[in-house]
This record gives structure tokens, C-alpha cells and sequence, in this order.
């Protein structure tokens, strides 16, 4: 099995609000991916005291434990008790009712003996393998729909008809993108934050099958290489526009 990760802020010494963890259970099979994409939010944030950091940190700790200690929980369960968890750790201390309290998009996978489970929540992206060869891209589309549509996304946030991420409402993890595949038939998978996946979604310099082939050869961080490099080339978001003319950016590998 190889495992790579990489996670790099958008600018140097900044706080990098990406998350990214892969954990194997001693004595058992197979192993758990988790990757988060902290929200950074605007000046009002609802008054709470915790950086978005300290929030990935404590959701993608607890989705991690719990993937694992919790087999008999979907992952849909497991994103949930997470959410929880993690509320319950500031509810005392701040609004978590605000629309903009720390949240994050979500990427989890787990795998068995057997099986190959995975959860996709908000704009993070998870890229499978096949035993084919074939890269196959789960995503949750609803921001990108719309986008298309003519929307404005912020103020759907969480909301009907909208589109949803991990804060401190644990139904959420109901309105994640789910699946499963027999473990015999998947070589590999990648997640990758937004700011890892600009190259496709952003630029589109490159497909998603180039994608899973550089994170292949070269590993995740060529990948982060190449984003950065495609954004010092247009470093005002001139020739491209985009929120951020550099976001933080996390990638994952594992081969089976």
C-alpha cells in the first residue's frame, strides 16, 4: 500500500485552514481517509472564538476516531456524530446558530476487507481508481449548479435548495454524495481540497485522469506544485478570475 499526502497554505506563513489524515487500525484491515476544507469567513463570523483551523482540526480528528472505532456507523453517521462532537466543544462559548460559525467541506473514505465506502460534502473532490484503470471523479455539484444558474451561493449556504457543508448542524451529514464499491475493484483513490483541484475546475489546464496520473507519478505534491505554479502565472486572478488568486490546498494519495 502507499500513502502520500501534501497540504500547503495559499500564502507562506499564513494559517492553512485545509485538513487531511489517513489512519490504518492496528490489528485489522483496511483504513481510513479523511480531508477537510475549511470555510474561511468573512470579519463577521458570529462572534466565535475559534479560528477555522482549530475547527478542522477538532471535526477532522473526531470523523477520523470515529470512521474507524465505529464500523457499524455509515459514514453519513460517523460525518455526524463528528459534527456533534465538535459543536459540543464550543456551543458554550459561541453562536453556533450563526450562518458563517466555522465549517468545512468534507471528503471521507474508508475501506474493509471487502468494501470501499466513500462521503463527499460540499466543493472537495474525490478521484477513484479503478482495476481498469478509469478515474471516476465524485462530486458534489449543487455550488457549481448554482453558479451556472445565475445564483449567489452565499446566502444558500446550508439552506433548502441551496447547498450544504460541515458546521454544527449534525443533519447535514444526510445531504453528503455517497457510494460504495467492492475493495477488488478500486487500484486507488485521491482527495483533493479545491485549491488542490484548480487545475481542473479552475484553470482547466488539465482532466481529471492527468490529475490522478501526476499525484501517480510524481506524488501529491508535484500536484500542489503545479497549482501554484498556474497561479504566480496569473497572480492577480486577471487572466482568470477566481476568489482567491491562491488558496490553500491539500491532496491525498492511496494505492491499494
Amino acid at each position: 500500500m502507499r500513502i502520500e499526502t501534501s497540504t500547503a497554505p495559499g500564502v507562506p506563513g499564513a494559517p492553512n485552514e485545509d485538513f487531511a489524515a489517513v489512519a490504518l487500525p492496528a490489528g485489522g484491515h483496511g483504513g481510513a481517509l479523511v480531508l477537510l476544507d475549511g470555510v474561511t469567513p468573512p470579519p463577521d463570523n458570529g462572534d466565535c472564538v475559534h479560528s477555522v483551523p482549530w475547527f478542522t482540526a477538532r471535526l477532522g480528528g473526531a470523523l477520523l476516531e470515529l470512521s474507524l472505532s465505529r464500523p457499524d456507523l455509515p459514514l453519513t453517521g460517523c460525518l455526524s456524530a463528528a459534527i456533534a462532537r465538535t459543536a459540543d466543544a464550543h456551543r458554550d462559548t459561541c453562536d453556533l446558530s450563526h450562518p458563517l460559525t466555522p465549517q468545512a467541506t468534507v471528503v471521507a473514505v474508508r475501506w474493509g476487507a471487502q468494501e470501499v465506502e466513500h462521503l463527499v460534502l460540499s466543493d472537495s473532490v474525490l478521484l477513484v481508481e479503478g482495476t481498469d484503470g478509469a478515474v471516476t471523479a465524485v462530486l458534489d455539484d449543487r455550488i457549481d449548479r448554482l453558479r451556472d444558474a445565475g445564483r449567489r451561493v452565499g446566502p444558500l449556504r446550508n439552506l433548502p435548495g441551496g447547498f450544504f457543508t460541515a458546521a454544527a448542524d449534525p443533519a447535514v451529514a444526510g445531504k453528503a454524495v455517497t457510494g460504495s464499491a467492492p475493495l477488488a475493484s478500486v487500484r486507488g483513490f485521491a482527495a483533493l481540497s479545491d485549491g488542490a483541484a484548480r487545475g481542473v475546475e479552475v484553470f482547466g489546464t488539465d482532466d481529471w485522469a492527468s490529475a490522478f496520473a501526476l499525484l501517480r507519478k510524481a506524488g501529491p505534491e508535484a500536484l500542489i506544485s503545479r497549482v501554484r505554479a498556474l497561479e504566480s502565472a496569473d497572480p492577480s486572478g486577471a487572466a482568470v478570475p477566481r476568489g482567491k488568486p491562491f488558496d490553500d490546498a491539500a491532496a491525498v494519495l492511496v494505492e491499494l
